[in-house]
């Protein structure tokens, strides 16, 4: 069955589960808001991001490994972007949040 499916790069990944986990965001406001076509990684994406947090979504390396498997620890800079990320999807999730709170009283023109 000739499927294609599509790859997200590893900030998409982070920021998407990032949003739904931290942030509280919807899963199909999620999909919209960084181009997934399907639920299906999303929830894979989120499971993973809980269990072992962004690290867990970084690509798998093809092939067999090499050397001892030690991984060298983050550096500041490291940790400081994945901070970055996270906070930076949390600010998305509420000023879209604070946006869908406004409407309705500026259709109806009075409070809910």
């Amino acid at each position: 069955m000739g499927e294609s499916h599509a790859t997200y790069d590893f900030e998409t990944k982070v920021a998407a589960a990032s949003a739904v986990v931290d942030g509280g965001m919807a899963r199909p406001e999620a999909m919209e808001r960084f181009g997934i076509a399907s639920l299906s990684p999303l929830k894979r994406w989120c499971g993973l991001y809980r269990e072992g947090g962004a690290e867990a979504l970084r690509p798998k390396p093809k092939g067999r490994p090499g050397g001892s498997g030690a991984k060298a620890p983050k550096t500041r800079e490291e940790e400081l972007e994945e901070r970055v990320r996270k906070l930076e999807a949390q600010v998305a999730y509420l000023k879209k949040s604070i946006a869908l709170k406004a409407e309705p009283r500026s259709r109806t023109g009075r409070r809910p």
